[in-house]
């Protein structure tokens, strides 16, 4: 299978990029794309950077030149619940913007002519069997860094069942989903303002101790796909 992963930032990259064997590195587009292989898959990486434009953009320009048959979003995301702790994985089985509503004919998640929520694929997700580490649910995406117990709040008036939350997964579900293309989402969780820890710090002492086996179980999983 043809496989794209998209992360958003370098930090993620560098832990991502070790997963994959007989890497070569190619420039289009202003995009860095890394190929190589997991397994029996042809393997697709890049950075598309942060928030849902860059998101959106880098999507559409991986999906014209490599057209896949699966985009999987990988990364960090930032808990809001206290379900979830620092260092699990959530497997999003349905994402939706926080911070969209486009009027009376719409509801508050859903961009204008698409669905409700943008759905994960089932096949993957049921390779990752819900355990004390890994969460099935709800993430939502919108153009803001989460930080404080009163912006969850805020995000749990609308979406109370919402698990974590990130600045790309809706939108690279938004270009998979207008161009018929697989998609999944897991995110491993860097903070956790939404349990009202202080995750600022949080989220410096991730990076700054963030274990490379981490990104292991995005193997673990194509291995077994």
């Amino acid at each position: 299978m043809n496989i794209a992963i998209i992360v958003a930032m370098s930090k993620e990259l560098v832990l991502l990029t070790p997963l994959l064997e007989n890497k070569k590195v190619s420039h289009i587009d202003g995009y860095e794309f890394i190929t190589g292989s997991i397994g029996k898959h042809d393997i697709i990486a890049m950075e598309c950077g942060i928030g849902k434009v860059n998101a959106a953009m880098g999507t559409y320009a991986l999906l014209s030149h490599f057209s896949p048959d699966l985009v999987l979003s990988t990364g960090v995301a930032g808990g809001a619940d206290t379900s979830v702790n620092v260092m699990d994985v959530v497997v999003a089985d349905r994402i939706a913007y926080h911070d969209v509503w486009c009027g009376p004919e719409t509801i508050p998640g859903q961009a204008a002519g698409m669905p409700e929520f943008f759905k994960s694929s089932k096949t993957l997700s049921s390779l990752l069997p819900e355990s004390d580490s890994v969460k099935h649910g709800l993430l939502c995406s919108g153009d803001m860094f989460i930080d404080s117990i009163e912006q969850v709040r805020e995000i749990k008036r609308k979406f109370p069942d919402a698990l974590a939350v990130d600045m790309e997964s809706a939108a690279i579900a938004h270009v998979c989903c207008k161009k018929g293309v697989e998609y999944f989402c897991m995110r491993i969780i860097s903070d956790s303002p939404g349990a009202g820890h202080n995750n600022a710090i949080q989220y410096d002492n991730f990076w700054a101790a963030a274990p490379e086996h981490t990104f292991s179980l995005v193997k673990k999983l194509l291995l077994a796909l």
